[in-house]
């Protein structure tokens, strides 16, 4: 029967005693000879690195009780094997080596080497597509994963007047302010089932499954909600006072997988549903909603939310006007014009602005 191997890097909370150690070993190996699972524990340092083998539910259950140890943290899956055809540790229950307890030049490399691929795989998965660390954490190699075609609910999100306003304020403020609107709505996305597919500057885009449409628009509006609040307790002479966004949604079809060179891959999605989206999202600055979305998307929901008909519009790319939407909602009709949001900064001076507390 073809088995699991799984291979993790953690990072202990404490530094482990070598008392600590082995009451971990002990414990490892009851559960794991009970379950049939085998393998090796190497610790080094504050860094613990683990192979786990056997039938794929116990390795599973195996690694969860690993997970749920408050003793780890930021544990990292290196390698998922989903069909590994024999044990490399055949005999044994969970064998422990403690790297620090060998005073060997080789075993301070090996030492090294640990911490400083746990370092690099933390920075790297920071950097890294969502769909594609899950990929890696289920056994795949991303790089033959084939085209997919489906629909997909897809959110633009871009933050109002950013390139007018950011003339006018220090390089740190206009990137403190990207990064707060990246923070509110990445969140956001996350919390309600959705995944941030990438960063665009100041934009972002993400896309939800069909299923999840309201959560997308609830993803909007407490996006909206958060950059009001922060606005609040912003000074008005400062670029976080102009912290608004707007957003366009769609749900259609989309082609979904990685687009790129040998150079530079991308795993993301394409297609005319994403380029709506991004049309749909620079519309909320001649139509004052923060939030507009097109008919397969109202259709699609489920809650009564408080429609409101923004006409008939012929965005780029359309060869016919098309019914539009957003909803009678106070957050997404609290937008301000560039205009606006111009006249109030050159109402200030520059060392006013420099030196204005928030």
């Amino acid at each position: 029967m073809p088995m699991k191997r799984i291979t993790y890097v953690s990072t202990s909370t404490n530094p482990l005693t070598q008392a600590t150690l082995d009451e971990i070993a002990r414990v490892s190996a009851h559960n794991n000879a009970r379950s049939d699972v085998t393998g090796i524990l190497i610790s080094g340092g504050e860094i613990f690195l683990q192979i786990l083998e056997g039938e794929a539910a116990e390795v599973d259950r195996a690694l969860e009780r690993i997970r749920q140890d408050p003793r780890h943290r930021d544990l990292q899956l290196i390698k998922v094997e989903n069909s590994a055809a024999s044990r490399l540790f055949p005999e044994w229950s969970m064998q422990t080596v403690r790297l620090d307890d060998i005073n060997d030049a080789l075993i301070s490399a090996i030492r090294i080497i640990l911490a400083n691929m746990t370092e690099s795989r933390r920075i790297l998965e920071r950097y890294t597509q969502p769909a594609v660390l899950d990929f890696i954490n289920r056994g795949i190699n991303p790089l033959k994963i084939p085209y997919q075609s489906g629909d997909k609910v897809v959110l633009f999100g871009d933050i109002a007047a950013f390139d007018a306003l950011s003339a006018f304020y220090s390089t740190e403020e206009v990137a403190d302010h990207a990064r707060c609107f990246l923070e509110v709505l990445s969140a956001a996305v996350v919390l309600h089932g959705g995944q941030v597919n990438k960063y665009m500057g100041d934009k972002v885009m993400a896309y939800f499954p069909t299923s999840r449409v309201d959560d997308a628009i609830r993803c909007c509006l407490e996006s909206l909600q958060a950059m009001r609040a922060l606005r609040a307790n912003a000074a008005q002479c400062r670029l976080r006072n102009f912290l608004y966004g707007g957003f366009g949604l769609t749900l259609g079809p989309v082609i979904e997988g990685n687009f790129g060179t040998d150079l530079k891959l991308d795993y993301t999605i394409l297609g005319h549903t994403v380029n709506m989206a991004a049309r749909l999202e620079s519309m909320t600055r001649s139509t004052g909603r923060a939030l507009m979305f097109g008919e397969s998307v109202k259709k699609a929901c489920q809650e009564p939310w408080p429609w409101e008909e923004m006409g008939q519009l012929q965005l780029k790319g359309e060869s016919t006007a098309c019914s539009y939407f957003s909803l009678k909602d106070d957050i997404v009709h609290d937008t301000r014009s560039v205009d606006d949001m111009i006249e109030h900064v050159l109402s200030t001076t520059e060392e006013h602005r420099r030196n204005c507390l928030c």
